[in-house]
């Protein structure tokens, strides 16, 4: 799919955006920074993420309790059920649909900071699947879940994690959204074979800015994620060339979308690190166009 027929091709069915809770006065007019310039987007949520066992549960709250009351957005709030027993994960969920939160991004959750193996509270949920039944008796929330096309870093097998979204569909779960990866037939095999296993909730693609190419290689190297040797090729040299790393992540950027939809994908979930622009060039690429958001009209 060339790029001229990837921005004739219309609309897609959805994107969403992703952010993270600010720890300081500059990050969170960063933050809101962001959300402004992605708005007339209209996309079909936006998330806000939760700190490994729990650490930014606050400001997550606050951040999508402000998105509820300022914005047109409907958001998402990640939730983890590491390190907490089931009473005061059931508080939180309760606070969030008073707030007027209808969506939860239900995850496992890691340690405290990052320590060791996965262990349940000893009161709490001892997995996804049964955090997401304890929310669906809580409260009717659309809930998200995630997947790794890679497989995850403590999972026995591709075959184990498709079994897991499969339990984690049973229980209740609406939507699949991909860590980031950069190997897309990776991805469309995850979804065919999700699709095999009779699981027929939408599996989304993660995608992930590379400006910050070192950052990415951290991150993906926890989460096992594969960089290839082309992508590590492109950013040889440029580690203080911050524009220059720019220009080459919208173009791995634009080329990710490019192949995903090649591959009959046509929902996107953008993490945007706070940081809109290149979400925002990937969006006009896939054919969307901004609303005003007074009018309703196109811009």
């Amino acid at each position: 799919m060339s790029l001229k027929d990837l921005i004739a091709n219309g609309r897609p069915l959805s994107v969403s955006f992703e952010f993270s809770p600010p720890k300081t006065e500059e990050a969170e007019a960063s933050l809101w920074a962001a959300i402004k310039r992605l708005e007339p987007l209209v996309p079909t949520f936006v998330s806000v993420t939760y700190g490994a066992g729990g650490s930014t549960r606050e400001r997550t709250h606050a951040t999508v309790k402000r998105i509820v009351e300022e914005t047109s957005l409907k958001p998402a709030a990640h939730l983890t059920c590491v390190g907490s027993p089931k009473a005061e994960i059931d508080e939180i969920v309760r606070a969030y649909w008073d707030a007027g939160i209808r969506h939860i991004v239900a995850l496992r959750g890691d340690m405290p900071g990052m320590a060791g193996p996965y262990q349940p509270h000893v009161d709490g949920y001892r997995s996804t699947p049964d955090l997401i039944e304890g929310i669906r008796r809580i409260a009717p929330f659309e809930i998200s879940v995630s997947f790794y096309p890679e497989r995850h870093p403590d999972s026995p097998s591709h075959r184990h994690d498709i079994e897991l979204l499969k339990a984690k569909v049973d229980a209740g779960a609406t939507r699949a959204l991909g860590q980031f990866a950069f190997d897309n037939d990776a991805t469309a095999r995850f979804r065919d074979d999700a699709a095999k296993a009779g699981i027929d909730i939408p599996i989304v693609p993660g995608i992930m800015p590379t400006t910050a190419f070192r950052g990415v290689e951290r991150m993906a190297a926890k989460i096992g994620a594969t960089i290839p040797g082309w992508l590590t090729r492109a950013y040889d040299g440029l580690d203080e060339d911050a524009e220059s790393r720019r220009i080459v992540a919208a173009a791995v950027l634009a080329d990710q979308v490019q192949q995903l939809r090649g591959l009959g994908f046509d929902q996107f979930h953008f993490y945007t690190l706070n940081q809109a622009n290149l979400s925002y060039a990937a969006c006009r690429l896939l054919g969307l166009r901004p609303y005003d958001l007074k009018s309703g009209d196109l811009s």
